[in-house]
């Protein structure tokens, strides 16, 4: 038996067989071919593979993931039937007596740089058809499999070097027992999303798919941060009974589930949580969310081939806020950018995407995309608590032009006799240093704070938080993170706002206290971590906890500050 160290990304024992979802090599050799014929039908039998594949995948996706998402694979289909990417196909093998593979690659660049040349946005789409379906017969020409996260139907660990957002997205939870990936941190979005599907994960194993193969039995222990590949009998039993132990721990939170968020002297604070999809709302009830702290509609855009329209947008939104029943729901609009790509609207490459395009600016530039978005926000607001958040602020004149257009979004909507709620409070996150420490000016405007740690630690330390050779600088606790953060809560408070908090930070346990002293209103984080909290605050005098925050503002070190909270709070 073997394993590996890594993150414990998101809580839980999972124990089943691997599944590796890496890229495949699909490198090849230009060959001359004798018979010309006989490539041209070994080009066919490609395609009719690769036609019967995508009308099985077409079949279940429009019964799992519905009529837009089926429609993916419709297209696809009808590029495999196009005689005007065939017949060149099948011409080259003839006159130049070239394997198929090379025919496919050529003519298929051909057709995606052209159409990627286009100003029209339906013809840029076919490029990204023609790129996939390429991959796909390109596959079965070298007999080499191409997996789909969303296809899997039996109970399986995912293996990879590292998931994308979209990749996360698509996975069943119900066959989906857990995932492990070679890089990625607590906070990379595939960590959040597990977290939020309540999928253990442990991630910056470095070498997983380097040494787990297809159907190894593997464990991934969630709560220490390993991964057991091939276990004995002895390690099976003894993680069925750690399994059984968890289980009971969350037994006992569970019953805290209808309670409100006390400290032990009586103060109330707000337990929300982050969701990525309507469907994560089952989650929040379960778990006793006292809101939606962080709505991340980016996954409404991904997973597909072009923007979600306005009327799909309203049903999600509508959703949400009605499934909430009255609670808060804060709605974060378009964050997009960094390691969040939408392929179909082409962006160009940045040396350093996590400050570049991206959020806030790129809808501000954007602004068809930017106005559907908040027209369909603003359309959903009657049926429910709607707070709308803007993303990556960094100045007041952002904050303003992007106010400016929701208000010119509303008065049409006014004058078109939709119906639209007066009561939409409109605040940003606080996730770049200059905004922190202007936040006395920010809150002369706004009408709430949400601190995006995630971004705010990596900005502040000038540390990438995905880069693994300087996750030491990744210090949440750190006396210059927690200066930020006091700024920020006292500056709402100075003019009667609220202050939450929507990064990991807000759902650690060495944390938790730490904010608790600081003032923070509202600590909103994966669905799955409510429950602590609302435990570990109750054991917690609010009073005590001030005097805490007060003290480890004046330390030095990271380390100091964490022994000083395991000493206070008795952890």
């Amino acid at each position: 038996m073997t394993f590996l160290n890594g993150i414990a990304a998101s809580n839980g024992i999972a124990i089943a067989k691997a599944y590796r979802l890496v890229e495949p090599d699909l490198s090849f050799e230009k060959k001359t071919v004798d018979d010309a014929k006989l490539e041209i039908q070994r080009f066919h039998s490609a395609l009719e593979q690769s036609k019967s594949e995508l009308s099985a995948i077409r079949d279940r996706a429009r019964v799992d993931l519905g009529q837009d998402k089926a429609a993916i694979f419709e297209a696809h289909l009808l590029v495999l039937s196009d005689p005007e990417l065939i017949a060149p196909i099948e011409d080259k093998i003839s006159s130049e007596n070239v394997n198929a593979e090379h025919a496919l690659k050529e003519t298929a660049d051909m057709f995606i740089m052209m159409f990627e040349q286009m100003d029209n946005e339906y013809m840029k789409e076919r490029a990204a058809d023609i790129r996939d379906v390429t991959k796909r017969v390109l596959s079965h020409l070298l007999g080499v499999h191409v997996v789909n996260p969303s296809m899997i139907a039996e109970e399986v660990i995912i293996i990879a070097e590292d998931l994308t957002p979209s990749d996360t997205a698509q996975l069943n939870r119900q066959f989906v027992k857990g995932f492990t990936t070679d890089i990625g941190g607590r906070t990379s979005h595939s960590a959040i999303m597990a977290r939020s599907m309540e999928i253990p994960a442990v991630v910056g194993t470095k070498t997983a798919t380097e040494e787990i193969n297809n159907g190894d039995l593997v464990i991934v222990d969630g709560l220490k941060g390993q991964v057991h590949i091939n276990p004995t009998p002895e390690v099976v039993e003894e993680y069925h009974r750690i399994h059984k132990e968890y289980e009971a721990q969350k037994a006992e939170w569970a019953k805290l589930v209808n309670e409100p968020t006390l400290s032990e002297d009586g103060h109330h604070v707000e337990l929300a949580a982050n969701i990525g999809t309507p469907k994560d709302l089952k989650g929040v009830i379960e778990n006793g969310g006292e809101g939606v702290g962080l709505y991340r509609t980016e996954f409404l855009y991904m997973g597909r081939e072009q923007l979600p329209t306005e009327d799909e947008q309203f049903d999600a939104y509508k959703s949400v806020l009605q499934g909430m029943g009255g609670k808060p729901v804060v709605v974060r609009t378009l964050d997009i950018g960094g390691d969040k790509e939408l392929p179909y609207l082409n962006l160009p490459k940045e040396m350093n995407p996590f400050l570049g395009f991206r959020a806030i600016r790129l809808c501000l530039e954007e602004q068809e995309i930017f106005r559907t978005q908040l027209r369909a926000l603003l359309r959903a607001s009657s049926f429910g608590n709607l707070k709308i958040m803007f993303p990556m602020i960094a100045t007041l004149d952002e904050f303003r032009a992007a106010k400016a257009v929701l208000n010119e979004e509303k008065d049409k909507l006014v004058s078109e006799g939709q119906i639209v709620s007066d009561k939409i409070e409109l605040g940003i996150m606080v996730e770049i240093p200059s905004t922190a420490i202007l936040a006395d000016q920010f809150a002369k405007e706004v009408d709430f704070f949400s601190i995006g740690t995630n971004d705010l630690i990596q900005y502040t330390m000038a540390a990438d938080r995905m880069n693994q050779r300087v996750a030491y600088l990744y210090q949440p606790y750190s006396p210059s993170i927690l200066r930020l953060v006091k700024m920020v809560i006292d500056a709402a408070h100075a003019e009667g706002k609220w202050a939450g908090m929507c990064g990991e930070m807000a759902g650690d346990e060495t944390a938790i206290p730490l904010l608790l002293g600081l003032g923070l209103d509202e600590f909103s984080m994966s669905a799955t971590s409510i429950l602590k909290a609302r435990s570990q605050i109750r054991k917690l005098s609010r009073k005590r906890m001030q005097e805490l925050a007060q003290e480890v503002l004046n330390m030095s070190t990271t380390a100091e500050v964490v022994e000083a909270v395991k000493a206070a709070a008795k952890m």
